[in-house]
């Protein structure tokens, strides 16, 4: 049975098929990228609203806490950067990564003033001569 010259013969390469199935690998790895990023940006979008909203009321800076809400809603990516940069209150000494409280026990002052408390009264017991 003779093929018409508009048929494809599935399985064989004719002129430039080859140019036709690496344009349409090209294609789906566009779209994914596509997705990718659009995945990026509503999961940053989410994370920016969150942290507005989990931030205490007087820790915002330069505007009200309501007002970084509403330009991080209306304004998605650009309102999120602008609440990094601008509006965001940063842990001191060194950014998130670090520890809040003292890293061991002869740093922490609560412990330090604990130890002098305990010496200075067994000092005094000593010289009232009750038992230690």
């Amino acid at each position: 049975m003779p093929v018409s010259s508009g048929a494809r013969v599935v399985g064989a390469t004719v002129g430039g098929g080859r140019r036709e199935i690496a344009a349409h690998h090209s294609y789906h790895y566009s779209i994914m990228l596509r997705v990718i990023l659009v995945l990026l940006a509503v999961a940053l979008y989410i994370y920016f609203i969150i942290d507005v909203a989990r931030t205490p009321k007087g820790q915002a800076r330069s505007l009200p806490k309501w007002l970084w809400m509403l330009l991080v809603i209306v304004l998605p990516l650009v309102g999120g950067v602008l609440w990094l940069i601008l509006g965001r209150a940063w842990p001191e000494g060194g950014g998130w990564w670090r520890r809040s409280g003292p890293v061991a026990p002869d740093d922490d002052p609560r412990f330090l003033r604990k130890l002098d408390d305990d010496v200075w009264s067994k000092k005094m017991k000593r010289r009232r001569g009750e038992p230690t």
